[in-house]
């Protein structure tokens, strides 16, 4: 993204996301977290396909467009054959745990040091609100219209639970939510640092509203976040080992 006129560098654009999406939030956090940390020279900010792929152009960073579900694979080749950069791996619930999942499982064994951020919105939202691996119980979506039913789409993922059970020890693992902005951007930039320190694998997963898809107004959209968290429990769920 260097490659910019200059006056784009100095402007403020306008995000293409839906109205309400959580997305966008995260997104904005993640730019704070970068500029905070000041590693804009070293980041390089990879994207899957899908909702992701809108924010192609929002950092004044080198980016990566890379296919669905690929993301990870592209910035762990990126981080081999760069070790200096900052690899930033960011991706929708289905990139990363469905089409992505492979990639995602092996890189945590591998601890791979890269930072890998995943939006969890509970359905595919660019292709139009199907059931996903995060897809509530009882939650409709255009594939289940009558509500998620575990003997036909089996139970949501619980991604960083996951990847906890076979994480190193240098690893960092946290789930926070998108419209709480102290806390996301303190396990991002934790996240970032575990990578700049060399300790490890790092993954936030992000809790995120997408009211179109949940056909939801902004309250409404507001209170189903708060059934996520009654599904996805929120905090840090693995630090390195002997940190404070």
């Amino acid at each position: 993204m260097n490659n910019l006129p200059k006056s784009w560098k100095k402007e403020s654009l306008p995000h293409k996301f839906c109205p309400g999406c959580g997305q966008a939030l995260a997104l904005k956090i993640l730019g704070y977290a970068i500029d905070e940390l000041g590693i804009q020279d070293k980041a390089v900010y990879g994207t899957d396909i899908g909702c992701s792929l809108l924010s192609w152009n929002m950092f004044d960073v080198d980016t990566i467009q890379t296919h669905h579900g690929r993301a990870t694979p592209t910035m762990v080749g990126l981080k081999h054959a760069k070790k200096e950069a900052i690899a930033i791996a960011f991706m929708g619930d289905g990139g990363g745990y469905a089409i992505g999942a492979q990639h995602l499982i092996n890189t945590c064994l591998r601890d791979d040091k890269i930072t890998v951020i995943l939006i969890n919105n509970a359905n595919y939202a660019m292709t139009g609100g199907q059931t996903a691996p995060t897809t509530l119980i009882g939650q409709k979506s255009t594939t289940a219209p009558k509500g998620r039913k575990i003997e036909v789409f089996g139970r949501p993922i619980h991604g960083p639970e996951m990847l906890k059970t076979i994480a190193a020890d240098g690893a960092y693992i946290a789930r926070t939510v998108s419209n709480d902005f102290e806390t996301t951007l303190t396990y991002i930039k934790k996240a970032l640092q575990n990578q700049i320190d060399g300790r490890g694998f790092s993954f936030v997963e992000v809790l995120s509203m997408c009211p179109v898809n949940w056909k939801k107004n902004a309250q409404e959209s507001i209170e189903f976040l708060e059934e996520m968290k009654k599904v996805y429990p929120l905090g840090e769920i693995k630090t390195p080992e002997g940190e404070k």
